[in-house]
């Protein structure tokens, strides 16, 4: 009998975005932007949703909510890949590499959660309006929140674990810029069905379950905005609500095109910059899609303008 050597692996390495000395500087000032615009866009909008009135309702809270978690989600991953554009070898320990996957997987389930409360939100403004204050409290949005960070966060422990279980022991070559699931499971000399089953048990029901949810709230929304009377009405209701499918669209479509689909040295590739725009580019775009879509943000930001030039 072949007894394989099962040395576990302590340290990883990362292939990174390009292995293109020439190409790295370039993105390097690429992302460096994209993060300096994330840090701002989402302070921004938790700022103006803090000190504007106007914005004191359940929609700019979560809103802001929303803002929170795409802040530290982009901190999870953009400073190493900045800092590995532009390292000779890039490098994580075993331990950094399970927790930067862990809050990974933790601000991943709580967002889309947090766009799942979006979405109800805007079917009981939009379908219910005269119990919307009743129901839709600040507490009632506080309450949504923490639900999101409790189960995002739970959930991920279930996720890392299992995938942190597995051994690795024959290459410490992770063929991605972070670490994450499909790029492990492919990594590992153990058996990994339990953890894909696991897997695809809370991809389902983060995922699936939450843009169910969205689905389910717009198909009712739809033809209520159709049915109010004023031109100026149906304006201002697709207005709010075209921010939010916008920012989940976006979200869901780079998450689906990173991790559905068949095994290819191709596919490979488009994974890496689906990955990116979902990792990097997503947290910044929803502050600018609230910013320019939404007229209340406009007016809101108008105002400070105003008041700040005084």
């Amino acid at each position: 009998m072949n007894v394989k050597n099962k040395t576990q692996v302590t340290v990883f390495e990362f292939s990174g975005l390009t292995d293109d000395k020439l190409v790295a500087p370039f993105l390097f000032m690429i992302f460096l932007v994209v993060y300096m615009v994330t840090m701002l866009g989402n302070v921004g909008m938790m700022a103006m949703v803090h000190i504007s009135p106007n914005l004191h309702t359940p929609m700019y809270y979560l809103l802001s909510h929303l803002s929170m978690v795409d802040l530290f989600y982009s901190l999870v991953i953009t400073p190493k890949m900045l800092s590995d554009l532009l390292s000779e070898r890039k490098l994580i320990t075993f331990i950094g590499c399970s927790l930067q996957f862990y809050f990974f997987c933790a601000l991943v389930g709580t967002e889309v959660f947090i766009l799942s409360g979006m979405a109800y939100d805007r079917y009981l403004a939009i379908c219910h309006p005269l119990h919307y204050a009743s129901v839709m409290t600040k507490k009632k949005c506080l309450c949504l929140f923490i639900l999101s960070f409790v189960v995002g966060f739970v959930q991920s422990v279930a996720q890392t674990c299992s995938l942190f279980s597995l051994e690795f022991c024959d290459s410490n070559l992770i063929d991605h810029f972070y670490c994450d699931i499909p790029p492990l499971i492919r990594l590992s000399c153990s058996e990994t069905r339990t953890c894909t089953i696991i897997t695809l048990f809370f991809v389902c029901f983060c995922g699936l379950g939450s843009m169910t949810n969205i689905l389910v709230s717009y198909t009712l929304i739809i033809p209520s905005i159709l049915r109010i009377n004023s031109a100026a009405g149906r304006r201002k209701a697709f207005s709010t609500c075209s921010s939010h499918l916008m920012c989940a669209t976006v979200f869901y479509v780079a998450v689906f095109c990173s991790y559905f689909h068949p095994s290819s040295s191709t596919l490979k590739i488009q994974e890496k910059v689906a990955s990116v725009f979902y990792t990097a580019v997503t947290p910044m775009l929803n502050p600018i899609i609230y910013s320019l879509r939404n007229q209340e943000v406009k007016r809101a930001i108008i105002r400070l303008l105003q008041k700040s030039s005084r």
